[in-house]
């Protein structure tokens, strides 16, 4: 007689069922080169991101400034990672560099000079908190339907997205404007410049793709401006 000793199989640690929810269950149905766009886009955010923690805090330590400007720019991150994948989410090369130029460009501000005077400094900690906390609003009407490229990943028609259409986009604009009140500097000027201008025509993209949603249409009748309420 053969003694055939049974088979054990071992349950999947905690760390491989996490992996299998959250990396590998969104995708399994996703094209393989949407799969691999979605997470170089990561990986490179990743990366650019913490190079530029690091710059702010050897040029500044922990001082209110490199706090405030470091949580300003890590709600974008936080977006990104954690954002469900689309299937319509663009494959035109234009639309990825926008977007990553737009994402990417307010990470190279540089820290060389802090405003002193105390009144100016102040209304730019105010503005700056005032920008987050429109992208935070914005954030919870949206969940995990953010995205860096061109996709339509739902309509949202609550919160902020009752005055204006890009609500995100415009707390990104507000923010920019208080970092620029507490580090004050010509290269700075010129980044949020051109990011913003870069913003419009990620805008602009975006609702050629969220057009063809009728919801999206009907909702662009009933909130006629993008950014600023009867300018834009």
């Amino acid at each position: 007689m053969v003694l055939v000793s049974p088979q054990h199989t071992s349950s999947p640690s905690k760390f491989q069922r996490f992996v299998d929810t959250f990396v590998f269950e969104p995708y399994a149905e996703f094209p393989r080169k949407l799969v691999v766009l979605d997470l170089i886009e990561r990986l490179f955010m990743c990366v650019v991101y913490c190079q530029f923690v690091a710059r702010m805090l050897l040029s500044l330590q922990f001082h209110i400034e490199a706090v405030l400007i470091i949580m300003a720019e890590t709600l974008p991150i936080v977006l990104i990672l954690g954002r469900k994948p689309s299937r319509t989410m663009s494959e035109n090369r234009i639309d990825w560099i926008f977007g990553l130029l737009g994402t990417v460009g307010p990470l190279f501000v540089v820290a060389t000079h802090v405003n002193e005077l105390i009144p100016v400094a102040s209304i730019g900690y105010a503005v700056t908190i005032l920008g987050m906390t429109i992208q935070v609003a914005a954030k919870i009407c949206l969940g995990r339907s953010f995205g860096l490229v061109a996709a339509n990943r739902g309509v949202r028609v609550l919160g902020p997205y009752r005055f204006v259409r890009h609500p995100m986009y415009a707390g990104y604009m507000i923010s920019y404007v208080g970092i620029l009140m507490m580090l004050p500097s010509a290269i700075n000027a010129i980044i949020y410049a051109a990011v913003t201008v870069i913003h419009v025509i990620r805008i602009r993209r975006e609702e050629r793709v969220l057009v063809q949603d009728p919801t999206y249409r009907e909702f662009m009748s009933r909130v006629r401006y993008r950014l600023i309420p009867g300018v834009f």
